[in-house]
């Protein structure tokens, strides 16, 4: 597949019941550059006006942190970026590879249960009955499917604050459910997994200048010998149209924007993602 030259504008933030004196906060919204993925511009737009930091944290991912220091009852943040996405190629595993004892201590945090991807063994040995232990790649691929059979994408069937457990036994959930039941899976498995954050471009059909209604989105990523995508919500390995934000053990490490104030409750804006295809 050709690369796929993609605009992203992804707005969120914070209602707030009265006024907020104080803010400091952190927001992971910059898409990553990497072998498969250039971000050609990035910027946020963040109101109240703020002075805005940046660093990388421990996994990688591009944090935006900024702290409000006026009296505000709204907090919000736009993200717009051009990103120019490739297809990234699968390379030959086995899983020797992955099992390989070695990594235990280079991906120990992907290799350790979190309290969101902790799944009963019982599933762990469904999930795994019956499957070939000589290609990591068609593991994966069972797995996916096993997730996607078993747990039906339902809106609403979960809260941001829910568990791989949570979501096996309403058997409902929605992205972010099925890549913490998956990566909790592999982990079992002694495969070392994460979970990615992001946005899916979600027609097959690319209409270049036409913006669509986007996702953020979440799939994982497996040890093989490097590293490889797979989208268990869609039934597909990563492609061109998954454009990666952020990468974590799972999405206590992800979440787009995060924060302590001064003040009394607050209510998310809700998310909006708008996604354009340019011409390269």
């Amino acid at each position: 597949m050709s690369p796929l030259l993609l605009e992203i504008v992804h707005h969120t933030g914070f209602d707030y019941a009265e006024p907020v004196t104080l803010s400091y906060n952190e927001a992971r919204m910059t898409p990553v550059s990497d072998a498969c993925q250039l971000v050609r511009r990035s910027r946020l737009h963040i109101s109240p006006s703020v002075a805005q930091g940046r660093y990388l944290d421990y996994f990688g991912t591009d944090v935006t942190t900024f702290e409000v220091t006026e009296p505000h009852v709204r907090l919000s943040v736009e993200a717009i970026s051009l990103v120019e996405r490739r297809t990234p190629e699968l390379s030959s595993g086995s899983v020797s590879h992955a099992l390989d004892t070695r990594l235990g201590d280079r991906f120990l945090e992907y290799l350790t249960p979190t309290p969101r991807s902790t799944i009963h063994q019982d599933v762990v040995d469904a999930a795994a009955a019956g499957q070939s232990l000589g290609d990591v790649h068609h593991l994966a691929e069972n797995l996916a499917e096993f997730v996607r059979h078993n747990v039906r994408y339902v809106p609403g069937a979960t809260s941001v604050q829910s568990t791989a457990t949570e979501a096996w036994e309403r058997r409902a959930g929605v992205c972010q459910d099925m890549t913490h039941l998956m990566v909790a899976i592999l982990r079992e498995l002694g495969v070392p997994a994460r979970y990615v954050s992001g946005y899916l471009y979600p027609s097959t059909t690319i209409e270049p200048g036409e913006a669509i209604a986007g996702e953020s989105h979440a799939w994982v990523e497996y040890w093989c010998g490097a590293w490889a995508g797979i989208d268990p919500t869609n039934g597909l390995r990563e492609t061109e149209r998954h454009v990666v934000v952020a990468r974590g053990r799972d999405y206590d490490d992800v979440p787009p924007i995060k924060g302590i104030y001064d003040g009394s409750g607050s209510t998310q804006l809700g998310v909006r993602v708008e996604m354009t295809a340019r011409s390269l």
